[in-house]
């Protein structure tokens, strides 16, 4: 892997490692259920690693791991170098860990304006009351500068994902986290959210996990783990992603 620079964040300094997220052995369980099982995962500084796998086989589960919403039995979760397996949720936001849910979840009565803003708690410093919206948020989703005052509730499904995915970029994140963001969206869309997503990275350096089931979506990543009851059993570039891989791993 080659080795890039760290994103100019308000944030604790990265220390000298080409990894964002590392991972180690993790084992998760609901109850007695054995959910995730030796699960080893990295995520190098400035790029994008997709989780892929069929339903039911963790991947939810591993992301919710990493931000904190379930603790590992055994195993240990860095970022930029910095243990951070027994931190709360808070915390890790605050750190630079932003999380783009399945569903999106954005506040359906509050206006675009106001969801983005809400992203704001999630910076170090938290919200201060007299920020205001970046104008690279507005390059990267132009349709949501038109929208400002709209409820959150009647955009469509691809706007909501755009501002969702605006909302948590304005925490000012290290790992932008997405779970499966192009479920429900049109293709058009899909499009145009690969392209922000790249340019995301491009730009500022931000790394990216993401779950998806999209293959066209899954290429723009610089590396895939594959996930099969709860363990990680194949991964590499998605340059080598193999058609017997696709097949197994993916819903297409």
């Amino acid at each position: 892997m080659s080795a890039v620079n760290a994103p100019a964040l308000d944030l604790p300094p990265v220390q000298p490692t080409e990894t964002m997220l590392q991972a180690t052995n993790l084992n998760v369980y609901y109850g007695e259920s054995h959910i995730l099982r030796q699960v080893d995962l990295s995520v190098p500084v400035g790029q994008m690693v997709c989780l892929i796998g069929r339903n039911g086989v963790g991947k939810t589960t591993l992301l919710k791991t990493v931000l904190g919403l379930l603790r590992p039995r055994t195993g240990a979760i860095e970022l930029a170098g910095q243990p951070i397996t027994h931190l709360s949720p808070d915390r890790r936001a605050r750190l630079g860990i932003g999380y783009v849910p399945q569903g999106r979840e954005i506040i359906p009565r509050l206006s675009v304006k106001e969801n983005l803003l809400l992203g704001l708690e999630a910076r170090p410093s938290g919200r201060k009351g007299n920020e205001t919206i970046s104008d690279e948020i507005f390059e990267l989703f132009p349709v949501l500068k038109t929208m400002l005052s709209r409820r959150g509730g009647d955009l469509s499904g691809g706007q909501q994902q755009q501002l969702a995915i605006a909302r948590a970029l304005m925490g000012q994140p290290r790992l932008l986290v997405l779970d499966e963001p192009t479920e429900g969206i049109q293709p058009s869309i899909i499009l145009e959210i690969e392209a922000a997503v790249r340019r995301i990275i491009e730009v500022s350096k931000i790394s990216v996990l993401l779950v998806e089931q999209h293959l066209h979506f899954v290429r723009q990543a610089d590396f895939y783990y594959a996930m099969q009851k709860g363990g990680i059993v194949s991964s590499g570039s998605t340059r080598e992603l193999s058609q017997s891989v696709i097949q197994q791993f993916l819903a297409v």
